[in-house]
């Protein structure tokens, strides 16, 4: 097994009277590809802010490259760099593409504006954009914007290598896509990870079953605020998990308790 990269243990966090998170473990290991799965609202997104860092668990620790983390990202940077892509893209809409994926390094480099524009033109190329640096997120697809939010994800700047991100946090990628769409976005996933100027490591939050079997080398299954299953992808098609089962067939009847 490779080394532990995040290590989330015996985690509990509560927002007003909804306990979230009870007691939970989730170990990310450098290099692997893991995605978080189970119902709605069982903290799974919670458990990206977490290793992102931006909250705090109410209990337990948090490790980062084996340091124990303290505080927010923001009292104490980890000795890694966590990069985040949001459901919903997240792009600002009064800048152009460009604007938006170097706006890092707009704000914290001294990299001149020609490098800057070079570096975003060969990150949109990298998924699969080249050209549109001049548009808005207004005049693009669904798609094509969750696209452009990867190329802002990858985004480093050349002379600090360091804070090229070890650890990529999707949430739902492929949240509203059609399957097309959502196959491209997959694709793209894979190759960011196999590519130089891309990241290894990644923890991904879906729902949807292409997404999990095309992306994930190894599966979580979040419920009542603990991992109740993990093992690999392919594992998923001979378990006898009743939760597992419950969830990929879409049956109302099982362990799963459906909200009327």
């Amino acid at each position: 097994m490779a080394e532990p990269l995040i290590e989330l243990r015996g985690i509990r966090k509560q927002f007003g009277g909804n306990l979230v998170l009870d007691q939970a473990d989730v170990t990310v290991y450098r290099g692997e590809a893991l995605a978080i799965i189970g119902p709605s609202g069982t903290g799974k997104s919670t458990v990206l802010r977490l290793i992102a860092g931006l909250i705090a668990p109410d209990e337990g620790e948090i490790f980062v490259d084996g340091k124990r983390r303290k505080g927010l990202i923001e009292d104490e940077p980890d000795s890694i760099h966590v990069g985040m892509v949001f459901q919903q893209a997240a792009l600002f809409d009064s800048l152009t593409v460009g604007e938006n994926v170097g706006f890092l390094l707009h704000q914290h480099s001294r990299l001149s504006r020609r490098q800057i524009r070079e570096l975003v033109d060969h990150r949109l190329e990298m998924v699969g954009l080249a050209g549109i640096r001049d548009r808005y997120p207004a005049e693009l697809s669904g798609g094509m914007r969750k696209r452009v939010s990867f190329a802002r994800a990858v985004m480093a700047n050349p002379n600090k290598p360091d804070d090229a991100p070890d650890v990529l946090l999707y949430d739902e990628p492929t949240a509203g896509l059609d399957p097309i769409a959502s196959t491209v976005i997959e694709d793209l996933v894979r190759h960011l990870q196999n590519s130089q100027q891309g990241c290894q490591s990644y923890v991904m939050v879906t729902h949807q079953e292409s997404t999990i079997r095309r992306t994930a080398d190894r599966v979580l299954f979040l419920h009542r605020g603990k991992v109740q299953w993990e093992g690999k992808t392919h594992e998923l098609d001979t378990t006898d998990s009743p939760l597992i089962r419950q969830f990929f067939s879409g049956s109302v009847e099982g362990p799963i308790q459906v909200l009327g």
